[in-house]
């Protein structure tokens, strides 16, 4: 038995009237839709409907909303007092208090009091939707529809089908999703959905490079946010999202996934969350706050010594994004040697893809170590440069190549030798745990790709990234990574190293669902 998502006048109930399910209230009612809000702490549903007359208003004044929509909106927003009145609704969606047994509590309860047509949707963002539909007599009816804090700035809604869900539920969520104006994705059941899945990579990887001397936070967020592109780095987003908040959503992932090394938490976050250093909100994280501002460390000035020469290390495979780098050094005013082998005083620079420096030079013995340092080319040259020495290093050359590549104004990061520099590394990392997320069939590879896009606010989506890169590059890093470290947590997804194989790119269905 279904019900009509298209039907004009469809009724959403929405339990639970704090941040996140007055969010759900607003879209539901812009979008054309009857509301019931209903909070069990008496006049809470009032207040959050007021509230919502006021975000209208706001925004018939900036000239987004128009003045009828904002009173049509509102108007269809009634105030509930009991369950049995969120019983006469269409569709009941809970945003409470992010507890397994509260939630089945609910469930168990509005299971016994609504028609078996009526669909009932848990906003969760953690809890396994089959498990909060396990006490109910219809679970078939019972579906996810997480939601992303703020809803009406955030797009997106990940439409989750538990273990007996019917497809006639999920498929009229994602009616209902679109009618609210937002952009639906579909998953199964699974740790963390799509969304807070694939950030595992970004949120993991990094307090690894911390704790290997790398470089500190500061440097690997201004690296990350230079030419990769992401808007936040991972620390300045622990920090905003609070640290006491984040890690016990790494820690829960990390047990669903029943200790997946790609996903361990790091001990760092931990120390943090313990000894009450959660960010913003307690003014001191990763990062101090002023007045509730970051305080970003001080860049060191760049050195003025310009080395006597350089030598590039050539590339068959990424000669094309050396040549760039070349004609900054050229610019610089420093000579470049042409030679097979560099002269005995010249800098020498590799530009390796995936090798880390040390390795390098081990395998190429006619490198002298002293001088010879490596620059991260893959994403371009825009924002903080990747200079990345190994412990070999003569300091002299390592400010030399500084100053060379600083001589236009760009600023340059020096770090700790990596397999991957820091960059690589991450982008490697998001891309082979959106690979998995393909893999274990939790949604498409279109969807895992919006998903990550609209929620996280990446500029690529994982499968995306991947093929912009080139699958095989993100191959090739990933099995340095592995063979550098001996560690799991990097081994290549097999979804990455089949369409590697095949030559396709990574938005390829597999070859049973071909065509459907």
């Amino acid at each position: 038995m279904s019900l009509d998502p298209h039907a004009q006048h469809l009724t959403i109930a929405v339990i639970g009237t704090g941040t996140m399910g007055r969010g759900i209230v607003q879209v539901s009612a812009q979008g054309g839709m009857r509301v019931i809000a209903y909070d069990e702490k008496p006049g809470a549903a009032q207040v959050a409907k007021d509230y919502i007359g006021k975000m209208l208003a706001s925004l018939v004044e900036k000239g987004r909303l128009g003045a009828p929509e904002a009173k049509a909106a509102i108007d269809r927003i009634s105030v509930g007092h009991s369950l049995e009145d969120c019983a006469k609704a269409d569709v009941v969606i809970e945003a409470v208090i992010e507890r397994l047994d509260i939630k089945q509590s609910l469930f168990q309860r509005l299971d016994q009091l609504c028609h078996p047509k009526v669909i009932l949707a848990s906003n969760t963002s953690s809890l396994p939707v089959t498990a909060i539909a396990a006490k109910c007599q219809h679970p078939e009816r019972v579906g996810g529809m997480h939601f992303f804090n703020p809803v009406p700035l955030m797009r997106l809604v990940e439409v989750i089908g538990g273990l007996k869900t019917e497809p006639w539920v999920t498929e009229a969520l994602m009616v209902i999703g679109r009618r609210m104006t937002r952009d639906p994705v579909m998953c199964i059941d699974s740790p963390g959905f799509i969304v807070n899945h694939a950030g595992r990579a970004f949120t993991t990887e990094n307090p690894r490079m911390l704790t290997e001397g790398i470089a500190s936070h500061a440097e690997i967020d201004r690296i990350l946010t230079g030419a990769p592109g992401f808007k936040l780095g991972p620390f300045a987003l622990a920090d905003m999202v609070g640290i006491d908040v984040g890690f016990p959503v790494m820690e829960s992932i990390y047990q669903q996934f029943q200790h997946e090394p790609a996903y361990a938490p790091n001990p760092l976050s931990a120390l943090r969350a313990a000894g009450g250093l959660h960010g913003q909100k307690t003014g001191a994280g990763w990062y101090a706050y002023r007045d509730g501002k970051r305080v970003e460390p001080a860049i060191a000035p760049a050195p003025k010594t310009l080395p006597k020469s350089v030598w590039f290390w050539p590339s068959k495979d990424h000669q094309d994004l050396i040549d760039p780098l070349i004609e900054i050094c050229k610019k610089a005013g420093t000579p470049i040697e042409t030679g097979e082998k560099p002269s005995e005083h010249a800098l020498v620079v590799l530009c390796q893809i995936g090798y880390d420096l040390t390795t390098a030079i081990h395998e190429l013995p006619q490198l002298d170590g002293k001088r010879t340092v490596s620059v991260d080319v893959l994403f371009g040259l825009k924002g903080p440069r990747t200079l990345m020495v190994t412990p070999a290093i003569d300091p002299a050359m390592r400010d030399a190549a500084h100053a060379m590549l600083a001589a236009d104004g760009q600023a340059v990061i020096v770090i700790n030798d990596s397999p991957g520099y820091v960059a690589q590394r991450t982008v490697a990392m998001v891309v082979n745990v959106g690979c998995n997320i393909a893999q274990r069939g939790i949604a498409s590879p279109e969807d895992i790709d919006k998903g990550v896009k609209l929620g996280l606010g990446y500029p690529f989506g994982p499968l995306e990234w991947g093929d912009r890169i080139g699958p095989a590059r993100v191959l090739f890093i990933l099995e340095r990574l592995h063979a550098f470290y001996a560690d799991p947590r990097y081994k290549p997804s097999p979804w990455l190293k089949r369409r590697v194989m095949l030559g396709l790119p990574l938005s390829a269905v597999e070859g049973a669902h071909k065509g459907e």
